[in-house]
């Protein structure tokens, strides 16, 4: 009796243990595929593709959205308009610089363009005032319509150029960084506003019988004061690292790798490639970081008038700051090109070096 209940015990073993193993592999395999998700979302959360998709899938709704409310917006009177508070809403969107909604809106209700916000400001003229370059590019659309909007003045007499005088929003100079690159913004902003102008508002009085040139010095003097200050501390780093790298550079011109041949005083390896490109690179780095010396002096010397924060010491600044990341390139191909010369053909000290010398 024994042996046959362990036959039987046996026999169930050998029928239960597939329906087991099958269940096992099942759970198993879907707990792979589960971890694999897992681990495909996060990758992606971490790559920013997620994000990019749900932004996508907002703008895709949003916009079927504006149009369902711009078709409803052309069927209304001008008491229903009214009662919507329409131009409340287009006036907003302007700045706030949402270019499609102030585009759908205008197919929608052509004079809305006309309208004016509670300080009798129209659509350009808020956009320059909020410093929406999106909104205020639709302007170069208008061709012959241009003039109409060109001599509007708010409820304080101000024109498009004493708007554009006037100091950026903080949120919008936060987006610049360096207040030297804010100064340049605001001077874009007044010279591109000016070029569109009549003569005669360069000189137009407000309500406060202030011309545009005189808001914009009013208003940006603490502007020029923190760029200038700007300017010069970085200008004052910059020259004390140029001034390292030419130190070593024009040193390591002299103190060749192996040295010279006593009798002729030439170098030792002066017939290798690697010695050549030790040479080249070595020169390269000392007139670039010179160039740059130059250019930081030259910031660090400006006199910092309103005009010179447009293109003068910004054009300095970017040829001393490339100058500059150029010789710290050429230092580091002169540093391997003196290791490849006095390891002779040791790759397996030379590649890792190199690869390392590539990460700055």
């Amino acid at each position: 009796i024994p042996m046959q209940s362990i036959a039987t015990t046996d026999d169930n073993v050998r029928i239960n243990m597939p329906h087991q193993s099958l269940s096992e592999s099942k759970n198993i395999i879907l707990q792979v595929l589960s971890k694999l998700r897992g681990f495909a979302i996060n990758l992606l959360a971490f790559l920013g593709i997620k994000q990019i998709y749900d932004l996508k899938k907002i703008h895709i709704y949003s916009d079927k959205i504006l149009r369902c409310m711009c078709e409803y917006i052309s069927t209304l009177d001008y008491e229903e308009y009214i009662k919507a508070d329409v131009h409340r809403a287009f006036h907003k969107a302007a700045r706030n610089g949402m270019v499609e909604f102030i585009i759908e809106v205008v197919k929608a209700c052509p004079h809305v363009m006309t309208s004016a916000d509670g300080n009798a400001r129209n659509l350009f003229m808020s956009s320059i005032a909020n410093r929406q370059e999106k909104v205020f590019s639709l302007f170069y659309g208008l061709e012959s319509n241009r003039a109409r909007f060109v001599c509007l003045m708010d409820i304080s007499r101000n024109t498009m150029l004493h708007l554009a005088a006037k100091l950026s929003p903080p949120s919008q100079l936060a987006r610049i960084s360096g207040a030297a690159l804010q100064m340049q913004r605001e001077l874009q902003w007044y010279k591109e506003v000016e070029s569109i102008v009549n003569p005669t508002d360069k000189d137009f009085l407000n309500q406060n019988d202030q011309t545009p040139r005189e808001i914009f010095t009013y208003d940006h003097k603490d502007l020029v004061v923190k760029g200038e200050q700007w300017m010069k501390e970085a200008a004052t780093s910059c020259t004390v690292v140029g001034a390292l790298i030419i130190t070593i550079m024009f040193t390591v011109a002299f103190t060749v790798p192996g040295g010279n041949v006593q009798e002729t005083g030439y170098p030792v390896f002066k017939d290798e490639k690697s010695f050549t490109v030790f040479i080249v690179a070595d020169a390269i780095s000392l007139f670039s970081s010179s160039t740059s010396e130059l250019m930081f002096l030259g910031i660090l010397t400006s006199r910092y008038a309103e005009e010179d924060f447009l293109k003068s010491l910004p054009t300095k600044l970017i040829i001393g700051l490339s100058m500059l990341f150029f010789s710290i390139a050429a230092m580091m191909v002169t540093f391997c090109a003196a290791l490849i010369i006095m390891l002779d053909g040791r790759l397996q000290v030379i590649i890792p070096i190199v690869l390392l010398a590539t990460i700055p």
